[in-house]
């Protein structure tokens, strides 16, 4: 797969409500937090959720205490369970369905998720070898979305996940390498993975290719701080303030991970990344 193709793949995986049967609003557990007003356990329809499967607050999540709600994306994995795996029965229309549909969603956005790091990593200009490892891997992951209800339910998920975090660990260390000698001609970035940096300041800071692998930055204040070819991988950026922030190139940034986040109109997101509708202008 050449990085044109990869970059369609990673664009297309979108979420689309419309073709899902409410899915994260049923299979995943709530709990009562900042997040969410309510507490709901998992294969509970929220409260919220009516019979068409759409929100009756989705206008005012916000407002209503569902601020989760706006910053979960399932990346399509909702759509591909609903119409795909259960070919179009709905648990509602097929109540016997349903235990195995929640059940096989988690999984699915997993799936999702990682085969979403692994085409964004086949964006960038890697050696031949690192390619065709993820190739190799991409297709990997694809066919497990096309299996069975059952046989979703057998993978072993953290198995799964070894190679892949193997090759994108990888695919971090040589971008940010060659960003770092060929484009920024910087020294590479430091590695902070796991830092607590919750509340910190951190206005204006030239973070490039930085390794903020899981890094706790919360409520941290990025405002202006050039976050190139940063890798963001499981970084916690709820509340952060980028305004302003360049991110225009790093790597490995969740629409989830913007989505908790803040910022405006002078954020610079990656191409894949959406402004948040509730960012300020």
């Amino acid at each position: 797969m050449d990085n044109k193709t990869a970059k369609k793949v990673r664009e297309s995986l979108t979420a689309d409500c419309m073709n899902c049967f409410g899915l994260c609003c049923t299979a995943l557990n709530i709990a009562a937090s900042s997040d969410f007003a309510i507490n709901k356990t998992a294969g509970t329809p929220c409260p919220n959720l009516q019979r068409d499967f759409r929100c009756k607050i989705h206008e005012n999540l916000r407002e209503k205490g569902f601020k989760g709600c706006t910053v979960f994306d399932c990346l399509g994995a909702g759509q591909k369970v609903s119409q795909v795996t259960f070919h179009g029965q709905s648990w509602q229309e097929h109540p016997e369905i349903a235990e195995k549909m929640f059940r096989v969603f988690p999984i699915m956005e997993q799936l999702y998720e990682m085969i979403a790091f692994i085409a964004e990593a086949l964006t960038y200009e890697v050696s031949h070898s690192l390619q065709d490892k993820l190739n190799k891997q991409l297709e990997k992951l694809q066919g497990f979305t096309d299996m069975d209800a059952d046989s979703l339910l057998s993978l072993n998920i953290v198995e799964c996940r070894i190679p892949v975090n193997e090759l994108l660990l990888e695919t971090s260390e040589y971008i940010r390498s060659e960003l770092s000698s060929k484009v920024f001609t910087i020294k590479k970035g430091k590695k902070y993975r796991g830092v607590d940096w919750v509340g910190k300041n951190l206005t204006g800071k030239d973070l490039r290719t930085t390794d903020l692998r899981g890094a706790y930055l919360i409520a941290a204040d990025l405002r202006n701080s050039d976050l190139r070819g940063v890798d963001f991988i499981g970084a916690d950026l709820r509340d952060a303030n980028l305004n302003g922030a360049n991110l225009s190139t790093s790597m490995f940034l969740t629409q989830t991970q913007v989505n908790s986040a803040k910022g405006n109109d002078k954020t610079i997101l990656p191409a894949h990344i959406q402004k948040p509708s509730h960012w300020i202008t």
